[in-house]
């Protein structure tokens, strides 16, 4: 897979760092098509794709919260922005409930993105980095900065309860913000970031749970709820499938 998947990470710089994680690309390189599983990481991911036809189209994914099967056409040229989720309202203007483990196309003419974009990968993060600064808010609600900050440091290893004490906002209040804006529950975001927190140990071949998982059995409980498989099996990586650990070390 090495020779036949080129893939590159570039992560942001500040002041992107809160709204994007990263840039990256994803190329099949060869002439057979590669069947991949990916898994919940908890990143809004847009993609600017052109097929070895030449056809290039954008789109927009939610949060995933099952492992989705895709297919890597040959030759095609994938580069993306995975942004956090606090990004939606403030780059975006809009919320994502209705694209939980779905996606959605965009204008060809997105951000004034198009085929030719996607001949230099170096090129194309400066121009997502110049559009996505322009769009930049003067403000910030201090309550949702707190609490993805939260989720993040604890690696998602924190209770609603605490998030409520210490974003100064109620359980009800954060409940709902996550429900409307993101269509996934505060719990279940956290999990989904706990889970993606065990991806390198996996890979390393700890197959126990290192940290934030009460004990051996809720953890290989909650991979198989969010992977579709064991721990051991994710470990194995069978065809090189699961393509975030076959691209781990890139990160």
């Amino acid at each position: 897979m090495e020779n036949e998947l080129k893939y590159q990470v570039v992560k942001s710089n500040h002041p992107l760092t809160e709204f994007v994680e990263s840039f990256w690309l994803l190329q099949n390189q060869s002439d057979c098509t590669r069947e991949v599983v990916v898994l919940p990481d908890g990143r809004v991911d847009m993609f600017f794709t052109r097929s070895a036809t030449g056809t290039f189209h954008i789109a927009l994914l939610g949060i995933q919260t099952q492992p989705e099967r895709a297919s890597i056409a040959p030759l095609r040229q994938t580069y993306a922005i995975s942004f956090n989720p606090l990004a939606v309202h403030y780059l975006f203007q809009t919320d994502i409930a209705h694209l939980v483990d779905k996606g959605t196309i965009l204008p060809s003419s997105f951000w004034n993105f198009n085929a030719d974009d996607l001949n230099d990968f170096d090129l194309f993060c400066e121009k997502a980095t110049k559009k996505i600064h322009s769009l930049l808010p003067s403000e910030i609600d201090e309550r949702k900065r707190t609490l993805f900050n939260l989720i993040y440091s604890s690696k998602g290893a924190i209770t609603i309860k605490e998030l409520a004490e210490k974003s100064f906002w109620s359980r009800q209040q954060i409940n709902r913000y996550f429900s409307q804006q993101f269509g996934v529950t505060a719990k279940a975001y956290c999990n989904i970031i706990r889970f993606r927190a065990s991806f390198q140990h996996i890979k390393e071949g700890k197959l126990f749970p290192q940290r934030n998982f009460a004990d051996q059995s809720h953890f290989i409980k909650e991979v198989k709820k969010l992977s579709g498989v064991s721990p051991k099996q994710l470990f194995k990586n069978r065809n090189e499938r699961f393509i975030q650990f076959s691209t781990l070390n890139s990160e």
